[in-house]
């Protein structure tokens, strides 16, 4: 669980999505993937398998029967959503696969050629084009079943009352818009006409009643397009004279009425069509828009009259009259809106009622302990595109289209392009290959990086120009050679380094190697190093005696909070709004692939132990587990205390210290002298410090 929390620093994990607004912030199905890496470092999956499942593994054939390795995916999804810029996740994406993976800043060439590595923009646009070419589905593949079937029935139940509500309004509000759509539609038709008329309503003599729907206005448009025949039986007069300019239409039209008053020419147009027009004699443009619209309004009236007479009736009785309906209501009219579509046409109001409802459907599956596990899978699109490369990283600005294919300072200019999908499954190939000298490097690296303090690359993050050079370039190669021939197994990997004479030595200072490597990049002792957040948290746990050793499942609320004894590592990251403990003590940020976490000491580490409720309860537990020990004294309690506390017997002077304070006097608090006693371990270097 630890060295999985190590990974989730490199997948940029957290809970929630970022700065969404209009949609349910959380990730319901987060949990899923962190899950699944913690299970993956459990069962020492193979390293190469390890990422070919987090790039591909909906495209892979040997999955278990539950498919739970779909969760893998979530390396890929978990990112910031950058307020739903697609160019942007999809860069964030590039960036875990590339550097994240590789130690190769990728990214850097959104824009331009990388400046210092080989990395064209044209390559950088070769991996847009791959994950450009998957999407996520709506509906999440179910990979595990809930541990309570009671749990499941409520979820089950909650869900389709939610989901119900969200139905009930789709159908309720398309109704509405559609019928004033239809009775509202010569406005829209001057609207296609002049767009930017200052007050079209009133000009079409038929008030849109509040704002007008953009969208709507295009969907005529597009329909006209569709009947553009000068001869149309309907619209053959939209399309003669709609284009005239005012001083020329009333003698247009006159031409018109006298072209069709008779023969053939007056049997090709609509009669009703015809006779609304000559009534009216409109003037304008608009005026002959709104003729259109008292016409075709004036049907749909006739057709809502039938309805409440004969609410199975299927079609008007006046075939006429029934060509005109179907204006309005064949499929693809312009106001026959399906409900996929709706949400294009909502106004403000209603859209922000649509996205309430939907978050609430989704609250649903984040909160509810009954809701079966999912996957945060991609899928590849039915139709992969190559890309085009975005100049200055414009996406007003395209220039030439370039093929979907790995890097070529990586495979050589022969490379191919991938061929299977948006290519996701070759790409993840390549980055495993054994000819990639980059992967098995980077990950060797980093385990060394976890066990010493320092990589033997001190930038993990960049194997590139600007990195630094490895202290020890021969083990390097060494160990991931070695780490390649052994299955790229990584619990092999600690074997081989915890086991060498290296990782046994003391950390006690030397002072003659000092003067030579004061910065110990040669490793002449074992470095201090300061336990991390989540380590630090559990090791209070376990000195209390109140670790839940429990594996997997939701994330709990707070870290923070007394009563919270799961492993830090299943606490909720807020990506929007992350804790002060966890900026206190260096924890990653969840916004980018981190290969390090910055180390600092701040007043504010050593006043949350003093002082926070979390800590102060644990100091109490641990106190309370050694008083409760009968038939022995308080140097003998003193004993158990520091085993607990820092695994080994405290000196006499230390024993002789303890007794001395726990005799005195306490001072006015909650706190006993025992439990101060236990908190004054829990706070020290010794305790949060592994020599």
């Amino acid at each position: 669980q630890r060295w999985a929390r190590h990974w989730l620093d490199v997948a940029r994990y957290a809970d929630t999505k970022g700065y969404v607004f209009t949609e349910e912030h959380r990730y319901p199905y987060a949990y899923t993937y962190r899950d699944y890496v913690i299970e993956a470092f459990n069962q020492d999956k193979p390293y190469d398998r390890f990422l070919l499942e987090q790039i591909a593994a909906d495209q892979l054939t040997d999955l278990s029967e539950t498919r739970a390795e779909l969760a893998a995916l979530g390396y890929l999804t978990v990112g910031r959503r950058f307020l739903n810029r697609r160019e942007d996740i999809i860069d964030d994406r590039i960036d875990v696969v590339t550097r994240g993976l590789m130690a190769l800043t990728v990214t850097c060439a959104r824009c331009h050629d990388h400046k210092y590595d080989p990395v064209p923009t044209a390559d950088y646009y070769s991996l847009f084009g791959v994950f450009n070419s998957c999407e996520e589905p709506g509906d999440l593949p179910i990979i595990g079943t809930p541990k309570s079937r009671t749990e499941y029935e409520k979820f089950l139940k909650d869900l389709a009352e939610k989901e119900k509500v969200v139905s009930d309004y789709e159908a309720k509000t398309l109704g509405e818009i559609q019928a004033k759509l239809r009775a509202e539609v010569g406005s829209y038709l001057v609207l296609v006409i002049e767009p930017k008329a200052a007050d079209p309503g009133a000009a079409a003599k038929a008030l849109i009643t509040g704002e007008p729907r953009t969208p709507v206005v295009e969907r005529w448009k597009r329909y006209l397009e569709t009947r553009k025949d000068p001869n149309d039986r309907i619209f053959g007069a939209w399309n003669q004279l709609s284009g005239k300019p005012d001083a020329e239409f009333p003698a247009a039209l006159q031409d018109w009425l006298a072209k069709t008053a008779e023969g053939d020419a007056a049997a090709a147009v609509h009669p009703q069509v015809r006779q609304a027009i000559a009534e009216a004699n409109p003037k304008t443009r608009l005026e002959l828009a709104t003729t259109y619209g008292k016409l075709l309004s004036g049907v749909e009236t006739q057709w809502r009259t039938l309805l409440g007479e004969k609410a199975d009736a299927t079609a008007l009785a006046d075939g006429a009259a029934e060509e005109l309906r179907q204006v309005l209501y064949a499929d693809g009219a312009p106001t026959n809106i399906k409900t996929e579509e709706a949400n294009r046409v909502y106004l403000r109001n209603e859209r922000d009622k649509h996205r309430q409802l939907v978050k609430d459907v989704e609250a649903v599956k984040v909160n509810s302990a009954g809701a079966p596990p999912r996957a945060m899978v991609l899928n590849d699109k039915a139709r992969p595109e190559d890309p085009r490369i975005l100049i200055r990283g414009n996406v007003g600005r395209p220039g030439d289209v370039v093929p979907r294919r790995f890097l070529e300072v990586l495979s050589g200019k022969d490379r191919q392009p991938f061929a299977k999908g948006s290519g996701r499954l070759e790409l993840a190939q390549a980055i495993v290959a054994p000819t990639n000298p980059l992967t098995p490097r980077v990950i060797v690296n980093r385990v060394w990086q976890h066990h010493f303090g320092e990589g033997l690359v001190r930038t993990p993050g960049d194997f590139g120009i600007r990195g630094e050079v490895p202290t020890h370039p021969e083990l390097l190669d060494h160990l991931a050679t070695r780490f390649l021939q052994n299955g790229w197994s990584i619990k092999s990997l600690h074997r081989w380094i915890m086991n060498s004479a290296t990782y046994a030595q003391a950390s006690l200072d030397r002072p003659e190697a000092r003067k030579i490597d004061p910065e110990n990049r040669l490793l002449w002792k074992m470095p201090r190093l300061r336990l991390e957040l989540e380590a630090l948290r559990d090791s209070w746990l376990a000195a209390a005696g109140r670790l839940d050793l429990s594996v997997g499942g939701r994330p709990f609320d707070s870290i923070s909070d007394p009563n919270a004894t799961r492993r830090t590592v299943y606490g909720f990251v807020n990506r929007n709004d992350l804790p002060g403990v966890f900026r206190s003590f260096d924890f990653a940020d969840v916004d980018v692939s981190m290969a390090e976490r910055p180390e600092t000491t701040v007043p504010q580490q050593a006043l949350f132990a003093m002082n926070s409720p979390f800590v102060i309860e644990q100091a109490r537990q641990l106190a309370t587990r050694v008083q409760s020990v009968p038939d022995v004294d308080d140097a003998t309690r003193v004993s158990l205390l520091y085993r607990r506390a820092l695994s080994r017997e405290p000196t006499s002077e230390e024993r002789e210290q303890a007794l001395n304070f726990l005799q005195q006097s306490p001072h006015t608090g909650q706190l006993t002298n025992w439990d101060k006693l236990a908190q004054i371990l829990l706070l020290t270097n010794e305790f949060a410090f592994a020599d």
